[in-house]
């Protein structure tokens, strides 16, 4: 299988099955629509007469040249990871944690899956003790996995800090003993940042996000305070602060969403990265249908010319040496990611899961209060294996819309959650997250070439 795409005088062709990328001049680009995998029967006399446009010869060493391609494997190369059986994992050795240390927030934004911070469930913080029952449970999980991710997430994190802090001294108390490693990651809305809270995160945080929407019109028109004020004004400096002060080899990044009322989130990008934030992203909401914010097929067109010229700003800017990375827009070309992440994905529901404020396990932060998913406790030790086998045993041949798809290597299959929450069935992919999805890869495939193009 292989996708063709042509984008501001590139010419693209992908090769789906080893990953091979090639940018071809016209005539090659030309003849790549004319062949398919069965070369060997193709007759290089009638694909030139069907391009008369070109120099006969010219298409004869292009033909050639595809064939040489296909003959290393770079071009119609055979599916040779249809075997997906012995990639599922067996015992789920669990290696990373989501904690929800507050299902309560000092924000009510508009479009939260989780119910403006309390998932459904009560608002409430979770007891230090149990976050060193997480712990215990991942610890005892993991197996011979050194490294572990903890992740700290609400609702508000910082509503809860007593426990975070409890939480990373007493993993760190387990490491030399148990052989492990723990890596933190903590997401807040920046309202209760401090002097002392921004320099412990920053002493103990591997990687940070910071929520933020964008221009001070958007974020405030969704992301507000219990009182209905806006947040932009509050948070921005705090976060320039935190990152102003951040050792630069540690992580952040500045995440936000945009929605049906904001379509030109392009400006979004721009504005965050003008108030100094070089690494960021800007997410499509996941909203119920018929909600007033939420985003649909007809928005589409809309969505995939705002990513295009989203595209060309970022290019401009790296020629202007002022370049930042966005998130969706960030693929490894040269060697991407290991098999099993390639056919199976986040690993939720085995390699990762959420854990309550009671102490209850979820297989990720956007199945939690959905009952018929809850697979344990970390109080009793408890872990649904069934649970934990189904969502290992999905990947993207378990998926039918992805077997014909292009990108189904670089998405995994696409996220379980949503395509439960817009399907109601995870095995069906959500279409519109999918059309963006291809479209994002388009673009981040055409930047990587014209870096390189422009470096040379």
């Amino acid at each position: 299988m292989i996708h063709r795409y042509e984008k501001n005088g590139l010419n693209f062709v992908l090769d789906v099955n080893s990953g091979a990328v090639h940018v071809l001049d016209d005539v090659s680009y030309a003849v790549s629509g004319l062949i398919d995998e069965d070369m060997e029967e193709t007759c290089p006399q009638q694909i030139a007469a069907a391009l008369p446009q070109y120099d006969a010869q010219a298409v004869r060493e292009a033909y050639d040249e595809l064939y040489s391609l296909k003959q290393n494997g770079q071009l119609f190369a055979k599916d040779d990871y249809i075997d997906v059986s012995r990639y599922i994992p067996v015992g789920a050795p669990v290696k990373a944690l989501c904690l929800h240390v507050a299902h309560d927030c000092n924000l009510r934004c508009k479009y939260c899956f989780a119910s403006t911070g309390d998932f459904g469930q009560g608002r409430k913080i979770m007891p230090p003790e149990v976050a060193k029952k997480a712990i215990d449970f991942v610890v005892a999980r993991s197996g011979a996995r050194k490294n572990i991710e903890i992740d700290f997430f609400g609702g508000e994190p910082l509503m809860a800090w007593d426990t975070v802090t409890q939480a990373v001294d007493y993993a760190r108390s387990l490491e030399k003993e148990h052989g492990k490693h723990f890596r933190f990651t903590i997401t807040t809305n920046g309202l209760l940042l401090d002097a002392d809270k921004q320099r412990y995160i920053n002493e103990n945080m591997d990687n940070v996000v910071l929520s933020l929407d964008g221009r001070p019109a958007v974020n405030d028109g969704m992301r507000k305070t219990v009182s209905g004020a806006g947040s932009y004004e509050v948070i921005v400096p705090k976060f320039k602060e935190l990152v102003a002060s951040r050792d630069p080899a540690k992580d952040y990044y500045v995440r936000g969403t945009f929605t049906s009322k904001n379509m030109d989130f392009a400006e979004d990008v721009v504005h965050i990265a003008d108030e100094g934030f070089d690494r960021l992203s800007v997410e499509p909401v996941t909203a119920d249908p018929g909600c007033g914010y939420d985003l649909t097929e007809n928005d589409l067109a809309k969505i995939e010319a705002e990513y295009d010229r989203l595209t060309g700003i970022m290019l401009e800017r790296r020629k202007a040496g002022k370049p930042f990375s966005f998130f969706h827009f960030m693929v490894d070309l040269d060697q991407g990611p290991c098999v099993v992440k390639r056919l199976r994905g986040c690993g939720a529901g085995y390699e990762y899961v959420a854990v309550t404020p009671d102490g209850d396990i979820y297989p990720c932060h956007q199945f939690v209060g959905k009952e018929e998913f809850k697979q344990g406790s970390v109080l009793d030790g408890s872990f649904d294996m069934d649970i934990a086998r189904q969502f290992a045993g999905m990947n993207i041949y378990s998926r039918p819309k992805c077997q014909t798809c292009w990108a189904k290597f670089y998405c995994s299959g696409g996220c379980s959650a949503a395509n439960y929450n817009m399907n109601h069935d995870m095995n069906n992919s959500y279409d519109l997250g999918c059309e963006m999805e291809r479209k994002r890869l388009e673009c981040a495939i055409y930047l990587k070439a014209a870096e390189r193009i422009c470096a040379d």
